[in-house]
């Protein structure tokens, strides 16, 4: 079975930053790429980035480029999601999840971690 624990969420003030991250455990897989959703009240669940296992090619949703920064520790099987200049509107549950092959669904998903942003 295949864990993903999403940690580092909390209630920030807009400016502010923080860091998510998300580790991988139990049965070992391999995977092609790893990202980061949300979910605000209400919303349908967006995609924030995603970063290749193999070469870490990184891609972001055009709302946070500039401001967030994916990055990976293959060793510790665990990617981070750098969230800076944070602001309300990023207020939302912050998902994990795991790509197995290239252009397939994200087939493995965190339990989420909330991200509140106040003005």
């Amino acid at each position: 079975q295949v864990q993903l624990v999403e940690s580092g969420g909390g209630l920030v003030q807009a400016g502010d930053s923080l860091r998510l991250s998300c580790a991988t455990s139990g049965r070992t897989f391999s995977r092609y790429a790893m990202g980061w959703f949300r979910q605000a009240p209400g919303l349908e669940r967006e995609f924030v980035a995603s970063i290749t296992w193999g070469f870490g090619t990184t891609n972001y949703a055009n709302s946070v480029v500039g401001r967030f920064t994916i990055s990976r520790d293959n060793a510790k099987n665990t990617v981070y999601l750098q969230m800076n200049k944070l602001k309300p509107e990023d207020t939302a549950v912050y998902y994990c999840a795991a790509q197995i092959t290239r252009g397939s669904s994200y087939t493995y998903w965190g339990q989420g971690t909330q991200v509140t942003v106040s003005s």
